[in-house]
């Protein structure tokens, strides 16, 4: 009997099949912002930012159990900062994801998940007589255990937290003088979330039970 489990488990994320879904969570975090101003750094801020986000994905299976795929994370931002102001900003980045699951049971299992996402945008902010052209860029990485629930419709039903690690640098030009920050989150993520398990072109098979 033990091997039972993991021979049905097999049938969702056997080699070849692939898995479409999409996560929703929420995180909060701490940052440590650094303005680079000439020759030294300066740590300027600690603001505490509060995070949703939205992230379709699409893997294919390499191999029983191991998935490998591509993402995109939808994230919107409000950033509380010493000074009392509030900032709220959106950010969208594509990445690579890799997942590998353990059966725990017919319909269970147990997944390790890493990621990881870039992106860029460019934005023009009118003060006053000055226009401030502010250059954005973003590397973010992540990495965590889920939990998945299967149905016999080859849907399966997951929680997942990860610890995220992500790097923004902005460029920003004001009246000719250029001037950089950079801004490291380290933050813990909980998103739930649904995914769809296709063999080739057709619904992944659904478990049958055996005779003995």
């Amino acid at each position: 009997m033990g091997l039972f489990p993991a021979l049905l488990f097999g049938q969702y994320t056997e080699q070849g099949n692939f898995i479409i879904g999409t996560t929703l969570g929420f995180s909060s975090a701490h940052s440590k912002v650094t303005q680079e101003d000439g020759a030294a750094d300066i740590a300027t801020e600690n603001p505490v930012s509060t995070q949703l986000s939205i992230s379709p994905s699409m893997g294919y299976f390499l191999v029983d159990h191991l998935a490998l795929g591509l993402g995109m994370d939808y994230t919107f931002n409000r950033v509380e900062r010493n000074e009392g102001d509030t900032n709220k900003d959106s950010d969208l980045l594509f990445g690579p994801f890799v997942r590998y699951y353990v059966p725990v049971a017919q319909d269970m299992a147990f997944f390790l998940e890493g990621n990881f996402g870039f992106g860029n945008a460019s934005d023009n902010l009118v003060l006053g007589s000055e226009v401030q052209r502010i250059n954005t860029n973003i590397m973010a990485m992540g990495v965590g255990p889920g939990f998945t629930i299967f149905s016999g419709s080859a849907i399966g039903i997951e929680a997942l937290l990860k610890y995220n690690y992500a790097r923004s640098k902005f460029d920003t030009d004001i009246g000719g003088v250029q001037r950089q920050t950079i801004s490291r989150t380290n933050q813990f993520d909980f998103s739930i979330g649904l995914q769809y398990y296709i063999g080739g072109v057709e619904p992944a098979r659904s478990p049958s039970p055996r005779h003995y």
